[in-house]
C-alpha cells in the first residue's frame, strides 16, 4: 500500500491516517476489470457510484468488477470501531455491502451524502464528516480484545479461555461480544489479522517458509492453506497480483 495524500487521476490507490483516531482515509481509481478485497477485520464507509455504502467485515475475499477510471473514497474504521458509529452489530453486515440510507434515517444519510457530493474533494469531506459525527469513545473491552489478539495470545491451547477470563466473561459471552464488534469470533479475528500481517511481510520478498515460522503457523503449508481459505488464492498467486 502507498501512503500519503488524497489520490488524483492516474494514482490507483492511496491511503493516509484519517482524522478519526485509528481509522484510515483511502482513495482508489479503478484500473478496470476484476478486483479482490481481502478480509482485514475492518468495516468501511465508501463514497462510490455517487452514493454512500457501508462495507461490512469480510470472512472471505470480496471480488467485484469496476470500469476503468471509477473513483472511490473511503474511511476504514479500525476493527471493532464501526458498529457504534453505524448503530448496527457487525455480525449483521458480515460479507455485505449496504447503502448507508438502509442503516440511518433518510434525512441523516441524505445530509451526509449531500455534504460529500458537493465538496470539491469528496474524500476530505468524508474524512471531516466521519470525525465530527463519531461521539462514542472506544469500548475498552473491545480494545483489550483486539490488542490481545494482535499480540498472538490466542495461539496457545487455552488462548480464548484466558482471554475471556481476563475480561471477566465466559467464552460464550466473549464470542457474542466479538460477533457484535468484529463480525466474527476471536479465533476467526486472529486468523484474519495474522494473515494480513504475514502477507505484508511476504510482500517484502521474504521466503514463505520464514514468514510462516515468524507469524506462528506450523509450517509453510499451514500458511498456504489459511491464505487460500480466506482469499480464494494460494499465497504465491496472490502476491503476484
Amino acid at each position: 500500500m502507498e501512503t500519503g495524500g488524497v489520490s488524483q487521476v492516474g494514482e490507483p490507490y492511496r491511503e493516509r491516517p484519517a482524522l478519526l483516531p485509528g481509522a484510515a482515509l483511502w482513495t482508489r481509481t479503478a484500473e478496470g476489470g476484476e478486483y479482490r478485497i481481502l478480509p482485514d477485520g475492518c468495516m468501511d464507509l465508501l463514497f462510490m457510484d455517487d452514493d454512500l455504502v457501508v462495507s461490512g467485515p469480510d470472512s472471505r475475499a470480496y471480488t467485484g468488477i469496476a470500469d476503468a477510471g471509477t473513483r472511490y473514497a473511503g474511511i476504514r474504521f479500525s476493527p471493532g470501531a464501526a458498529p457504534d458509529y453505524f448503530g448496527v452489530p457487525a455480525r449483521e453486515l458480515l460479507n455485505e455491502r449496504v447503502p448507508l440510507r438502509e442503516l440511518w434515517s433518510p434525512a441523516r444519510s441524505r445530509r451526509l451524502l449531500d455534504q460529500v457530493r458537493s465538496a470539491p474533494v469528496p474524500a476530505l469531506a468524508l474524512d471531516q464528516a466521519v470525525a465530527s459525527l463519531a461521539e462514542e469513545p472506544p469500548d475498552r473491552l473491545i480494545t483489550h480484545v483486539l490488542r490481545s489478539v494482535r499480540s498472538g495470545m490466542l495461539r496457545g491451547g487455552a488462548g480464548v479461555i484466558s482471554l475471556a477470563s481476563s475480561v471477566g466473561l465466559s467464552e460464550r459471552q466473549l464470542h457474542r461480544r466479538c460477533l457484535n464488534a468484529f463480525g466474527y469470533g476471536p479465533k476467526m479475528l486472529d486468523r484474519v489479522l495474522r494473515m494480513n500481517v504475514a502477507l505484508d511481510h511476504a510482500r517484502t520478498g521474504a521466503a514463505l517458509a520464514d514468514v510462516a515460522a515468524l507469524h506462528g503457523y506450523s509450517d509453510q503449508a499451514h500458511l498456504s492453506r489459511d491464505v487460500k481459505a480466506l482469499t480464494g488464492l494460494p499465497p504465491g498467486t496472490l502476491l503476484l497480483r
